[in-house]
């Protein structure tokens, strides 16, 4: 065979298999934090499926035991730990709408 006709070598994928977010051992509840905060970013976001390697029922089992655990105040809605947000100075709002003053007497 020629070498130009020689099909490309194909990329070489790990032969470690990574092991499944969640072992079959693991119960899937609200209570469970160690197992709900590994499905969680650093702003509080549910992670997807894609991201999380879960199976369609695992994520509707997470988002569900996620959203629970919020309510009941175990989880916060959002971390604001990590955001910093810097605030304009708040101008009063009587000098921000006022910008010329009125030299004609009103007509009543």
């Amino acid at each position: 065979m020629d070498k130009s006709k020689r099909p490309l070598p194909k990329s070489k994928r790990s032969s470690r298999r990574r092991s499944p977010p969640i072992q079959s051992g693991d119960r899937i509840d609200y209570r469970n934090m160690s197992l709900i905060s590994r499905f969680i970013s650093e702003q509080g976001k549910i992670l997807s499926r894609r991201v999380n390697r879960l199976t369609l029922k695992q994520q509707r089992l997470i988002t569900i035991a996620i959203k629970q655990a919020r309510i009941l105040s175990l989880l916060p809605f959002r971390n604001n730990k990590n955001v910093e947000r810097k605030r304009k100075e708040s101008i009063p709002r009587t000098t921000r709408f006022r910008t010329k003053t009125r030299t004609r007497p009103r007509n009543n």
